[in-house]
């Protein structure tokens, strides 16, 4: 008797020591990273202004929506600069950065920050933060219920506490990028077609597009799916062809010729605002490039492979963790909020961890290397919090960025723990994917 009550308190427990976690987590965000790296930017000499990747966004709005100017423009992007940077870049000052902070997104983009425009930006940003963490906590019920995941709510809770306690969480925080945002519209739209409303599903992916460079490979993926069986899924296709020819048509009425310059606007962006991916980073060029066609081959194969595969089914969710962490391995930038594309796999793999044979090691390994890449986030934080009791915060800045140093390992070492599950998944279906 006391056995299972200890079993069903174990939940709550976990979501306890979750709790205990993000709070380290963000001690350490708010009273020491934050403060060294600004005063890191200061000593660079790098202009700070507001520093909001949403700026761009919504002054472009605003200026096409109130006073009918193009979002485009040179003299429209001179202005985000001033806002982002607090004054425009100049090329012939070494310390300013590239990165010139344009509008780079689809026109339609302004249909959602429409309602913000007649706002003072900090109100915007103070609302956009809170609107863009609720966005990565709802995606994790809405991905495991597309998943066929199943949860109860103390799990659930803790799952959301640690998204929350996260590097994307602290990037949308202090830089409002909308990925959070269409992440969790590709997320609902999963979790919708798992409900069998195909309609509502296509109309959230439409929405995704405005932000494709993040979204495309799943958008692409369901597309797939969808039309692999057309007659039980064709409803999908049908909302999300609408859905994207309504927001297409509606940017042209409002502003005629957008595609044209949201194009050359594209085209000009990887001179400025691209990272090298994380393949480019951890190997030589060569190498990389024969990974990344590795990568996408290998995809393309996993997706044909599940494409009759039922919403909520084992290979539904295989090829949804596939999918978000291909994306974010070829993806080039680096920054930190794109890691909500492995959402999915992370669930995918500590949901069926029970059911990896004991006998195939490597799966089991990996997929410990890359909770054991988040744990050190969380408790090397915690520790630094802690440390902060008895030592000056100024004494703490030097060691500020411990908790980051397995950033960079997640992605590659999420791929690679998919990857050692490639074997269970050719020979093991229709069985557990990982249980040979």
């Amino acid at each position: 008797m006391q056995s299972g009550q200890v079993t069903r308190g174990q939940p709550w427990l976990i979501l306890a020591l979750c709790l205990l976690a993000g709070t380290g987590y963000w001690y350490w965000t708010l009273r020491i990273y934050a403060p060294a790296n600004t005063a890191r930017l200061v000593a660079g000499g790098r202009p700070i202004g507001n520093n909001s990747d949403l700026y761009a966004r919504w002054l472009g709005a605003r200026e096409l929506l109130l006073h009918g100017r193009d979002p485009y423009s040179g003299d429209v992007t001179r202005e985000i600069q001033t806002g982002f940077y607090g004054r425009p870049l100049n090329p012939d000052r070494a310390a300013d950065p590239i990165e010139k902070e344009s509008f780079v997104y689809p026109l339609y983009v302004v249909f959602v920050l429409a309602p913000t425009t007649t706002w003072s930006f900090p109100v915007v940003m103070e609302v956009f933060r809170w609107i863009l963490l609720a966005c990565i906590a709802l995606s994790i019920p809405l991905w495991g219920s597309a998943m066929g995941l199943r949860a109860g709510l103390p799990i659930i809770l803790a799952s959301a506490v640690l998204a929350l306690s996260s590097p994307p969480a602290v990037m949308e925080y202090f830089q409002q990028n909308l990925t959070a945002l269409v992440v969790l519209f590709v997320a609902a739209a999963a979790a919708a077609i798992y409900k069998k409303w195909l309609m509502l599903g296509g109309f959230l992916l439409g929405l995704a597009t405005m932000k494709p460079d993040g979204t495309c490979l799943m958008i692409l993926w369901f597309v797939f799916w969808a039309a692999s069986s057309w007659k039980d899924r064709q409803r999908l296709l049908w909302s999300f062809n609408g859905t994207l020819s309504a927001l297409i048509v509606g940017a042209e009425l409002l502003s005629p010729g957008w595609l044209k310059r949201f194009l050359s606007a594209v085209k000009e962006y990887p001179a400025y605002g691209t990272d090298p991916s994380i393949l480019q980073v951890l190997l030589p060029p060569l190498a990389a490039k024969l990974a990344a066609v590795g990568l996408i081959l290998l995809l393309l194969a996993i997706c044909w492979r599940q494409r009759k595969a039922g919403a909520g089914s084992d290979g539904f969710g295989w090829a949804l963790a596939w999918v978000g962490t291909a994306t974010f391995v070829l993806l080039p930038k680096l920054a930190a909020y794109n890691q909500v594309l492995l959402i999915p796999a992370l669930l995918f793999l500590i949901g069926n961890f029970q059911h990896i044979s004991p006998v195939r090691r490597l799966p089991r390994a990996m997929t410990k290397a890359a909770f054991a890449c988040l744990m050190w986030q969380w408790a090397a934080a915690t520790v630094l919090a802690v440390c902060s009791v008895f030592l000056p915060l100024t004494r703490l800045r030097s060691a500020a960025a411990i908790p980051d140093y397995t950033l960079l390992a997640l992605g590659p070492l999420t791929l690679l723990a998919l990857v050692a599950g490639l074997p269970a998944l050719w020979i093991s279906e229709p069985a557990r994917l990982f249980n040979l």
